[in-house]
């Protein structure tokens, strides 16, 4: 998949930043799985958006089942050079969730993307937040020192637009415990907004690489209590991913094209009655669309999520937004709503 020259510099560095930072965080679990776990790197999957015309991307997924519950590096860069009818002229992005196998390792979420419309104005987004399932106050302090010092003056910032938007009104709690989100990001100047993205991806993942190494290195096997812990968290992780996150839900109304990899976040197993509890608290119509994903999971304590249930729970998002359109003003959000879906009409 190429770039074309008529897009614009800062598009292009964009493009290389995101592939730059996915490679750069491969290597590095790689060479985790080489020292804590059985050897085998993560795997690329590629997926082309209308055969290519208009962009693509690839993921690594996990391999090493030993260390990874599920966890998947995406990088995707979507253009529509020569379609006059859109507005938006590229995206490129990088976004990954790692799921750690054992109970006492933290989940970790990263999302850097510049968006460029046809005009020439664009922006970034960046995102970083830590999901442990059972929390470790060292691992959150350790994580949030991080968020802050990414840029200083930015901080107080993105600290309070990431707990905006991972926050669960439902549950009266958020997702993860140390949130950093920017929203619409453009300086003005685009040599240090690419430094900016290019040093958050970097410290995000040298420290989320820290905690994870210290933390498998530490563990003894997990106790029953502990995986039940985890699968109890892995299921209010399925909820807000499928039920509020705005960019998952963009990502499925846009296209079909990479409903797997969009599904990416998901982890292995969620536990269907728990879920099932929460119907009464959702906002309606969502209470609705809770009830339609639950039924598509295996009647199991723990549901296994293979790939084709992931494509069902993908349609059936897309088939209740379609149905409920006003059920978006109930997605997260930071201080700015996003045009993610109207860009691409």
């Amino acid at each position: 998949m190429s770039m074309t020259t008529t897009q614009s510099p800062i598009a292009n560095e964009a493009y290389a930043l995101v592939q730059e930072v996915q490679s750069y965080f491969v290597e590095k679990l790689n060479q985790v799985s080489k020292t804590l776990g059985e050897n085998k790197p993560f795997e690329k999957v590629e997926w082309l958006r209308n055969e290519g015309a208009n962009g693509g991307g690839n993921r690594f997924e996990a391999r090493d089942e030993s260390l990874f519950n599920r966890a998947s590096v995406n990088v995707s860069h979507v253009h529509y050079d020569g379609d006059e009818s859109k507005q938006l002229g590229s995206a490129s992005a990088i976004s990954t969730i790692i799921h750690p196998k054992h109970p006492q390792v933290p989940s970790m979420h990263m999302h850097i993307s510049w968006t460029e419309m046809k005009n020439g104005k664009g922006y970034w987004r960046i995102m970083g937040d830590l999901n442990p399932s059972i929390p470790n106050e060292q691992d959150k302090e350790v994580f949030t020192t991080m968020l802050k010092n990414i840029h200083t003056d930015l901080a107080e910032e993105g600290l309070q637009q990431g707990d905006k938007y991972f926050y669960i009104p439902a549950l009266k709690r958020h997702r993860g415990v140390s949130h950093y989100y920017l929203e619409n990001y453009n300086s003005g100047d685009s040599q240090a907004d690419t430094k900016l993205a290019t040093k958050a991806g970097h410290e995000i993942i040298d420290c989320y690489i820290e905690i994870i190494e210290n933390r498998m290195k530490n563990n003894a096997t997990p106790t029953e209590e502990e995986k039940t812990k985890q699968l109890d968290y892995h299921s209010l992780y399925f909820l807000q991913v499928l039920t509020l996150d705005r960019g998952t839900t963009s990502g499925l109304l846009v296209h079909e094209q990479n409903d797997v990899g969009i599904m990416g976040s998901i982890p292995s197993h969620v536990n269907p009655k728990l879920l099932q509890s929460w119907i009464e608290k959702m906002e309606e119509p969502q209470d609705k669309l809770l009830g339609n994903l639950i039924a598509i999971l295996p009647k199991k304590t723990s549901a296994f999520i293979d790939e084709k249930v992931k494509k069902s729970l993908a349609q059936t998002v897309r088939e209740y937004y379609l149905k409920y359109p006003q059920s978006l003003t109930l997605q997260a959000s930071g201080n700015i709503i996003p045009p993610t879906v109207q860009n691409h009409k």
